[in-house]
């Protein structure tokens, strides 16, 4: 074999090597762009209707607040489909998602499913909805606020134990763990409850086109039934999502057969807990890491009492 032979030989394996890497590297980048754009909770999809999932104890977050608002001016978004199984939490929480959802509902349907629970701030949350659609047995409603705080000046006085407190006005340490509270103090956070719950029944009345002598009348912090909720007008109708689809495409005019894809701002950790065992975590996460920070914050949430 010639010198020349040899040389054209070698240069078409270089030359189906070169192009084997340039389809490799290409692939590979491809591969990558669709791995990050899912990570970040944006794969590519054409029209299809986004779940929304709201689930275990609700506080203020601003990934998922600004994924929500992102919804509204998403063209491949026709509709929304809000997932709540929530026992409520803190008020901010419950407002903040509640304005993010009314922002996307002024601009294209929404439609709630309620799971176990849609209590309290879980309920809030469902006020700016087109439809809600509870199960028999959701218990939902709840609509109230409390504050709730521990005092042990008992205890500590039979261990012997004393505290000094030095604060710029008699209210500043209201309510105190080691001291009982004043009556002014009591006056003053019954206002601020009594304010917030005079919004939550605001928003229940916006919501559900009630009068809100009609509200405060069911506002007393009891949950109901899905079916008591139904017939005290404070949802729509029994069902679930495949439900919710249905009126979607007969009372709002969305394509029959759309994907329902879920909305997801989280990594790939979070994804990893999915489930309702990831659901747990989550919740027992934000409960203890958000009231642990938070200076003795209002929470509207449905409870069963300890006493």
């Amino acid at each position: 074999m010639s010198l020349e032979t040899d040389l054209l030989l070698d240069r078409r394996r270089l030359k189906r090597r070169l192009v084997f890497w340039r389809v490799f590297s290409v692939l590979a980048v491809v591969v990558a762009a669709l791995v990050g754009l899912k990570g970040a909770g944006i794969a590519p999809s054409g029209a299809h209707i986004a779940r929304v999932s709201v689930n275990g104890l609700i506080t203020e977050d601003r990934k998922v607040t600004e994924a929500i608002e992102k919804l509204a001016d998403d063209r491949q978004v026709k509709a929304v489909i809000l997932s709540i199984n929530s026992p409520g939490g803190s008020v901010a929480g419950g407002e903040t998602i509640h304005d993010a959802i009314a922002r996307v509902a002024a601009k294209k349907p929404v439609v709630v499913t309620m799971g176990a629970l849609a209590a309290s701030a879980g309920y809030m949350i469902a006020m700016p909805a087109n439809r809600i659609f509870a199960r028999d047995a959701t218990l939902t409603g709840s609509i109230g606020v409390l504050l709730e705080t521990g005092e042990v000046s008992g205890l500590l006085g039979k261990l012997g134990i004393g505290a000094n407190v030095i604060r710029s006005g008699p209210l500043k340490d209201e309510p105190s763990l080691v001291r009982p509270l004043s009556p002014e103090g009591r006056v003053v956070l019954q206002g601020l409850v009594d304010d917030m719950y005079d919004q939550f029944v605001g928003m229940v009345a916006a919501g559900r086109h009630m009068d809100e002598s009609k509200v405060r009348s069911l506002a007393d912090g009891r949950p109901y039934t899905g079916r008591q909720a139904l017939d005290l007008g404070l949802v729509d109708a029994i069902g679930g999502e495949r439900e919710a689809k249905a009126w979607l495409v007969s009372a709002k005019g969305v394509p029959a057969g759309l994907p329902v894809e879920d909305l997801t701002e989280s990594g790939f950790a979070s994804r990893a807990l999915s489930g309702e065992l990831g659901t747990m975590i989550q919740g027992l996460w934000k409960m203890l890491i958000s009231q642990s920070v938070s200076l003795d914050g209002a929470w509207a949430v449905w409870q069963r009492s300890g006493s």
